[in-house]
């Protein structure tokens, strides 16, 4: 047991499950703030201090609670970084949290796997999930199987971001309230180099107080890493005088790092005298890490150190996810960087030549740096991977140009200019650091810190413009169900990144076999947004970069490929098909937050980097559509596609089939014609879909076990959770009566149940297509067949209205409507089906109102998460019921 808030069990069981070293006095302290609801609101920590283990803190603290039945920190951390381009050191603490936790025979893991299984209302195995944006726990829908289970969560401000606001970058529109509800309810949401997205930073303070003006169930609480804030915070935490003389913090802190300058008289030589100044560093055996914000002035220098026959690798952030999770896992030179890498790094001197993409989140330490001058809070970043642990005693050679009351300085553009002005001001900033005798200016993480706060703050990044955020955005995004684009709901990412007129728009590009297998004949069959519902993009698939860039290389790309057809997949989820070249008649700017899909044919892959020239490469045929590339933990591929191959892959099941050529006739008929596949099936594995879980059972379920399943499932989360009387009702009422719409004959034709009546089943198993429904929907089938329920009947009103609200969105529609075309019931009159239909928007938006935004979605996932769990055949444990006052 973990003896009351004893500073000594914390200890053991830091030890257990961290490092096997006692904690530093700030873990000890956060511990106990941690233990006592008080969240700090910045966690202000210099470079190396172990800010990561905050989430070993969070996990012990939350197992304390857990243990006295006081559970009042969040079950969920989510841990938000400003760029992610490789495997950081964020998902590597929680991947090795999660491989310690599981550990047999040490006493304390096994006191805090006692405690934590206290929280979990299913059988789940693992005690904490942990899903990440790469490597093997790549979006692998754990952290949302069981909403009761403490999860780790680890993502960029663009992939939490999106979700947060109801607009999940490759998401449908059936999961992006779940990924909103989990991510914003019941959630410690830290944000690490909080400085770096002021925007980001100011949208979730937004967020809270419309949580708590909305009173959601479990509001997200907000923690704020940084050592360079840009404001001051009044409950910041940050180094005691005890931390400040640990000797390991102490060596982190004081870690040698000297900075020499160097004028740049001509800008445009810039990329020469990088490459002369590295070449110093030929002979010393070390790893040498060059930062330049061009992507130009990066492949020159590639060019020039690779002209030497110098050991050198390039790493940007416009290189495709696929390539970059390889360089990482097998590149020698890149494992020199990397501590604890896999790959087996090489000797001698070697380089790494890097954008930003470098400068955050990866835990990279070099020996020696060369690189350009940027405004303070990114050359804080850039200093930090240098000599990260003290190790050494390293070189940091800074270029810089235009100097301060250069007259000659070519004029600029207002924002390259507000770019400049906190360039020089950083120049004249560090020059103001204790020099050594030779010469170079002493950047340590504790010379910096003493560096004065106000003038660190006037030589940050300019802040870009922060678009305000209000109520009737929030309720615009939240209309998850209407997929089409409408005034008042702009995409999120100007109040994501806000608007910076120095940084350029993005536009994704990727490659899917779909693009071309699906022709003008098929679209009507087969919709872009249903086909990429069901296989969603993901990070391995994406390319990025300038939309201006994007754009010359597609038309490079229509120069070869004059015929080509692509899909422009916009922000909110909606597909155009298109001519590339149409595509191209418009501005760039239509590209602007936009996703491209290319068939492979297209070609333009070249080593993972955009190049509209390079045609395609049959040998390589593999390497475009890369959507099947995710595995789980143990390397089983989460995604397939077969052709003319309906066994389903061992521990498989199929979630669509695409018939090639509908009209043709008999096979006698095409006898004469060369043997061409026709069906394309599709397949994911059970627990890792991209859906709500619910449609991954892989063996029959007959529908009144299925509902007993569900329910008894909804009753342990709403158990464990500490759900108020009403919602507790409302969620089993919900969980017992959602699928009385598969009563239908309709519908259990569509599964292929040759035995209906005599058996009714819930779900179809693995292997059966499910032929089209002509849009038939069972939830509102279900919606209409509980109101002609006596014991539905006689429930409250305000229980009636949220269980009806629920059955409705269990699968995702109903915010706020169902669809014309999906308003029916085989077995019902067009007027009531009509009625009903109509009531949906109503009572949705009621029931907002009442539980807000977060709040309701949250309560429908936890049905939706019911669901999936009996449909997986999980256990949940009968949990008692205790005796709560409803919400008022």
């Amino acid at each position: 047991m973990l003896p009351g808030n004893s500073v000594e069990s914390f200890r053991n069981a830091f030890c257990a499950l961290g490092e096997g070293r006692e904690p530093f006095p700030w873990q000890e302290e956060l511990f106990r703030r941690f233990l006592g609801g008080d969240i700090p609101s910045l966690l202000n920590l210099p470079t190396g201090c172990g800010k990561t283990s905050a989430m070993v803190v969070w996990l012990i603290a939350l197992a304390h609670q857990a243990e006295f039945g006081q559970v009042s920190l969040p079950r969920r951390l989510v841990w938000v970084v400003n760029r992610r381009v490789v495997v950081d050191q964020a998902t590597e603490e929680a991947e090795r949290i999660r491989q310690r936790l599981q550990q047999e025979g040490v006493v304390w893991l096994d006191t805090l796997r006692a405690a934590l299984s206290r929280l979990s209302a299913s059988n789940t195995g693992d005690l904490l999930a942990v899903s990440t944006l790469r490597g093997q726990f790549a979006d692998n829908a754990e952290w949302r199987r069981d909403p009761s289970r403490p999860a780790i969560i680890a993502g960029t401000v663009d992939m939490i971001g999106s979700r947060l606001l109801f607009s999940g970058y490759g998401c449908g529109f059936k999961s992006r309230p779940l990924h909103a509800a989990f991510l914003g309810q019941d959630a410690l949401l830290v944000h690490d180099e909080a400085h770096l997205e002021p925007a980001f930073q100011h949208l979730i303070g937004a967020i809270e107080s419309e949580q708590a003006r909305c009173r959601d169930f479990r509001p997200i609480r907000v923690l704020a890493l940084s050592a360079t804030s840009r404001a001051v915070h009044s409950r910041q935490f940050t180094l005691s005088p005890a931390d400040r003389e640990n000797p390991e913090i102490r060596k982190r802190v004081e870690a040698g790092k000297g900075v020499a300058f160097h004028p740049l008289g001509d800008e445009t030589r810039l990329a020469a005298e990088v490459c002369r100044l590295a070449l110093d560093f030929r002979n010393t055996g070390q790893a040498v890490l060059i930062f330049l914000r061009k992507l130009d002035d990066v492949q020159s220098v590639v060019d020039g150190l690779r002209r030497e026959n110098l050991q050198v690798q390039s790493f940007t952030g416009t290189l495709r996810g696929y390539e970059r999770d390889e360089l990482a896992r097998s590149d020698a030179v890149l494992a020199r960087f990397l501590p604890g890498s896999t790959a087996a790094p090489c000797t001698g001197t070697v380089y790494l030549v890097s954008t930003s993409a470098g400068e955050v989140g990866i835990n990279m330490s070099a020996d020696h740096a060369v690189c350009d001058l940027v405004p303070f809070d990114s050359m804080v970043q850039r200093f930090g991977r240098v000599n990260r642990f003290g190790a050494g005693d390293a070189r940091i050679e800074v270029l810089y140009s235009n100097p301060p009351g250069d007259d000659k300085a070519p004029r600029k553009k207002a924002g390259d200019s507000r770019f400049q002005q906190a360039c020089e001001r950083t120049l004249a900033l560090l020059q103001r650091l204790p020099q050594s005798d030779n010469g170079r200016y002493n950047a340590s993480p504790a010379a910096l810190e003493d560096l004065p706060l106000e003038a660190r703050q006037d030589a940050f990044t300019p802040p870009p413009e922060i678009p305000a955020v209000s109520d009737i955005l929030f309720d615009a995004w939240s209309l998850t169900s209407v997929r089409d684009k409408f005034p008042g709901r702009p995409p999120v990412a100007a109040w994501l990144h806000g608007v910076a007129d120095w940084e350029p728009p993005q536009t994704y590009l990727a490659w899917r076999q779909e693009v071309a297998v699906i022709t003008p004949r098929l679209l009507l069959r087969y919709q872009p947004e249903d086909l990429l519902e069901d296989y969603p993009l993901k990070p391995a698939e994406l390319l990025r970069d300038a939309s201006s860039r994007i754009a010359g290389q597609l038309g490079a790309i229509a120069q070869r490929c004059p015929d080509l057809s692509v899909w422009l997949v916009e922000p909110a989820g909606s597909v155009q098909v298109l001519p590339l070249t149409a595509l191209l008649s418009n501005d760039p700017s239509y590209l602007d937050g936009c996703t491209v899909l290319l068939p492979p044919l297209a070609g333009g892959l070249n080593r993972g980097m955009l190049d509209g020239n390079a045609p395609f490469d049959e040998q390589h045929s593999d390497r475009y559509d890369v959507s099947e590339s995710c595995s789980d933990e143990h390397n089983n591929p989460l995604r397939r596609r077969l052709w003319d191959s309906h066994e389903s892959p061992p521990g498989m099941r199929l979630v669509r089939v695409i018939d090639t050529r509908p009209d043709a006739g008999d096979e006698g008929e095409e006898e004469q014609l060369p043997p061409a596949p026709r069906y394309w099936y599709w397949y994911v594995r059970p627990r890792s879909a991209d859906d709500d879980g619910s449609l991954t059972a892989i063996r029959e379920q007959d529908l009144d076990p299925h509902c007993a399943a569900v329910r008894d499932a909804a009753q342990a989360l709403a158990s464990a959770l500490g759900l108020g009387a009403t919602e507790t009702r409302a969620l089993i009422a919900a969980a017992s009566w959602h699928d009385l719409g598969k009563r239908r004959a309709l519908w259990q034709r569509s599964i292929g149940n040759g035995d209906f009546p005599q058996r009714i089943l819930a779900k179809s198993g693995s292997n059966l297509i499910l032929p089209g429904l002509s849009g038939y929907r069972h939830e509102f089938g279900s919606l209409l067949d509980v109101l002609q329920l006596p014991d539905f009947l006689q429930l409250e009103p305000s229980l009636r209205d949220l269980a009806l609200h629920l059955i409705a969105v269990h699968h995702g529609r109903g915010r706020p409507h169902f669809p014309e075309d999906e308003s029916f019931d085989p077995e019902y009159p067009a007027a009531v089906a009509l009625e009903a239909a109509r009531e949906v928007p109503r009572r949705f938006a009621r029931l907002q109102r009442q539980y807000g935004r977060w709040g309701l979605a949250y309560l429908e996932s936890l049905v939706r998460a019911a669901d999936a769990l009996a449909s997986q055949g999980v256990q949940c444990p009968a949990r008692p019921l205790p005796p709560q006052e409803p919400r008022p």
